[in-house]
């Protein structure tokens, strides 16, 4: 666990780094491709692969993303599986079994593939929050593999809600329709919101792999707006250091 917690409003935020490497040659493209107009020099893009727990003064506990999942994850065609999840929650003395919520900010393999572990639910007593938006959309593996495992656990939620005490989702659509992002205090967990550092500097940069990149870029445009105002300390998913204050 190379990354130390803040504590914001009594909630605990432990950054949990599932992985680390680049693209996979399935879908990796030069960087200005997958960022149209970023004018970013074709180089190696080393993701970190984030997770953040939340531990609640009452000591409720929340997860938000599950990561990349196995060796045979839906994100094994691109992603560095298999996903060391397990590992970091034992390293702060957390097991499956006692999370309480899990959040998850969408259904894209690297961040919902650890949900499931050999067909089954990873976190068996936890309740999982997804938007309603998302799970309409849902289709093919993350369907298939990753929902229909869990059916029995889903809260579906739509727009803003309080998942517990001081912890709410925001739906913020464009990546997928019902992305979501996470707030605790002054920090905001963004999923993919923001992919890569340029798009801080203009959230008008667009990024490939957006299912709708004009409502991706104008949510990212308006979020950020609003979370500079406030200073708030970003929690990011891809970022090599995953607290960034605006």
């Amino acid at each position: 666990m190379p990354h130390q917690p803040i504590t914001v409003s009594g909630v605990e935020v432990t950054p949990l780094c599932d992985a680390v490497g680049p693209m996979g040659a399935a879908i990796r493209r030069p960087l200005a491709e997958m960022f149209p107009g970023s004018g970013l020099r074709d180089e190696p893009w080393v993701l970190h692969f984030h997770c953040y727990l939340l531990r609640t003064a009452a000591g409720r506990l929340t997860l938000v993303d599950t990561g990349i999942g196995g060796a045979d994850s839906p994100a094994s065609s691109w992603a560095p599986v298999p996903g060391t999840l397990a590992g970091e929650l034992a390293a702060v003395g957390v097991a499956p079994a006692e999370i309480d919520t899990v959040v998850l900010t969408h259904l894209h393999s690297d961040h919902a593939s650890g949900v499931v572990t050999d067909g089954r639910p990873a976190f068996e007593n936890a309740r999982h929050v997804l938007q309603q938006a998302e799970l309409d959309a849902a289709q093919g593996p993350a369907l298939d593999r990753l929902v229909t495992p869990i059916k029995g656990q889903l809260h579906v939620v739509e727009g803003q809600a309080e998942i517990a005490p001081g912890v709410h989702v925001h739906l913020a659509p464009g990546h997928t329709p019902g992305h979501q992002i996470v707030r605790a205090g002054d920090v905001a967990m963004t999923g993919d919101l923001v992919l890569h550092p340029v798009q801080l500097e203009d959230p008008g940069v667009r990024y490939l792999y957006d299912d709708d990149q004009e409502a991706a870029a104008r949510t990212r445009a308006e979020v950020l707006g609003a979370l500079r105002a406030e200073g708030a300390i970003l929690a990011t998913a891809h970022f090599s250091e995953p607290f960034l204050r605006l």
